[in-house]
């Protein structure tokens, strides 16, 4: 009798299954030894303007990367409560539009910019324990909100709550704003992290059309049913479309994720986000609202508001260039080959697609290209261990988007909250905070395990690749 295929591959795959859970705990010292070659050296391949930009769309490009990189004061719009003075100064890794830290020689492991923004501000500002120098550009978030007399209720919160204010600082006399409580919020277990997430390629994830997204997710269905996968799209509440930028896919487009990031992580009001955040008066709120609005009495790329420009150069900002140099250990050419296929045969693809295609733009340097994000921007529910209980549209506490990772060869940390990096064993460590109770990446987990450590290490030697 001939057997279907798809039952024929699903025996196969329950077979390598069952065969890694007998083995798994009489592997020898040496099948652990493979590790992360670490961040790859040599040209930094990110940071570029797209190909085949006008010279008009390149023009709005730099304007936009300059004020990108420009530090706020509180004259122009800082605060009153930020987490760092410039969009920069957290998205630097390796270069401009990456993530954290800051990189002054690339390949470099810090200082986080978000001390040097402490030094510069307020007197009242003290950094907290989970900001240090050698460790990722952090933001804090409370899961629930915390009551009159300082205890976390059962109400959900879910808000950035920023790590410094303005109070003190000699461009903000008489603001007396207080630092939220951190030591008190992490002793109550009621704090959670975010880092940057990188910005290359953006335009290319916003140009992917939703039918695109939705048809890439029944590829393959019965693999994914059998492996435990069921991602689903994260959608606006007023329309329906689907959001893609953010950890949990919250977004719906860059001019949104610039207008709020602008806002909540600078302190910036803006035509998107007009009002002061926490209900700030008086001496921390000095300049009118909004703060950064459209320059009707400029002319060309100085029209636009700052967030305007922020999503332009975000727009036009090139995905990162895949390299095999510069990697440590000099892996050959095999190797990182021999990792490519297996990253398909254990199924890390069914998440991290390879590629997707954009639409017809009007932007030509947009229009029908091919994005090799390695994602399908979709949120999968990723299990107690990556848990936040932070819900964001329609994604629940323990669902995040799959991370793009084009630029990971040149990244640092990793994870929503950077808890994997070179002090844990970066790469390997986060492959392995996928599997959880309840982790949709379990199975794909098991099959990764039961790799021989040549075949883990040639599958590190091309995400370091990418």
């Amino acid at each position: 009798m001939k057997i279907a295929r798809p039952i024929l591959l699903c025996a196969l795959i329950l077979a390598v299954l069952l065969a890694s859970r007998l083995v798994l705990h009489a592997q020898t010292p040496a099948a652990t030894a493979a590790k992360d070659p670490g961040p790859r050296s040599g040209a930094v391949s990110a940071g570029n303007p797209l190909p085949s930009l006008t010279p008009s769309q390149l023009q709005y490009f730099q304007d936009g990367q300059t004020r990108f990189t420009e530090a706020d004061a509180v004259p122009n719009g800082l605060g009153p409560t930020y987490n760092s003075d410039s969009c920069s100064s957290c998205h630097a890794q390796p270069s401009v539009g990456g993530s954290s830290p800051s990189a002054a020689d690339y390949p470099n492991i810090g200082p986080n910019p978000q001390i040097a923004a402490a030094n510069a501000g307020g007197a009242a500002n003290r950094i907290p324990s989970f900001i240090t120098a050698d460790g990722p550009v952090r933001e804090a978030r409370f899961p629930f909100t915390v009551g009159p007399t300082g205890g976390v209720t059962q109400a959900r919160d879910g808000g950035v709550h920023a790590v410094y204010t303005i109070a003190g600082r000699s461009d903000a006399k008489g603001c007396s704003l207080a630092q939220p409580n951190f030591a008190a919020m992490l002793q109550a277990n009621n704090v959670i992290f975010r880092t940057p997430t990188p910005i290359f390629g953006a335009g290319l994830i916003e140009s992917i059309p939703d039918a695109t997204i939705m048809n890439n997710m029944k590829v393959n269905a019965s693999l994914k049913a059998f492996l435990g996968i069921s991602g689903h799209p994260n959608t606006s509440g007023n329309d329906g479309s689907l959001t893609r930028f953010g950890w949990k896919a919250q977004n719906k487009s860059l001019e949104v994720f610039a207008g709020e990031a602008y806002n909540v992580e600078m302190g910036v009001t803006n035509e998107l986000f007009p009002n002061e955040r926490g209900n700030a008066t008086g001496a921390c709120a000095s300049n009118p609202a909004p703060e950064d609005t459209t320059n009707f009495d400029e002319s060309g790329d100085r029209i636009p508001s700052d967030v305007v420009s922020f999503a332009v150069f975000m727009r036009f900002l090139a995905p990162p260039t895949p390299s095999p140099t510069g990697i440590a250990g000099n892996p050959s050419a095999q190797s990182i080959a021999n990792g490519k296929t297996l990253f398909s045969q254990i199924h890390c693809d069914t998440c991290h697609t390879p590629a997707l295609q954009t639409g017809t733009s009007r932007v030509a340097a947009l229009s029908n290209k091919t994005a090799a994000l390695y994602s399908d921007l979709l949120v999968h529910n990723m299990g107690s261990g990556l848990a936040d209980n932070i819900l964001q549209g329609a994604a629940g506490s323990d669902e995040f988007r799959t991370a793009p990772l084009w630029g990971l060869g040149q990244r640092i940390f990793f994870l929503h909250d950077g808890r994997s990096g070179p002090a844990n064993g970066g790469l390997v460590h986060a492959i392995a905070q996928h599997a959880s109770n309840g982790s949709e990446a379990n199975r794909v987990i098991a099959l990764y395990n039961n790799l021989t450590n040549q075949q883990r290490q040639d599958l590190l030697n091309f995400l370091r690749s990418l």
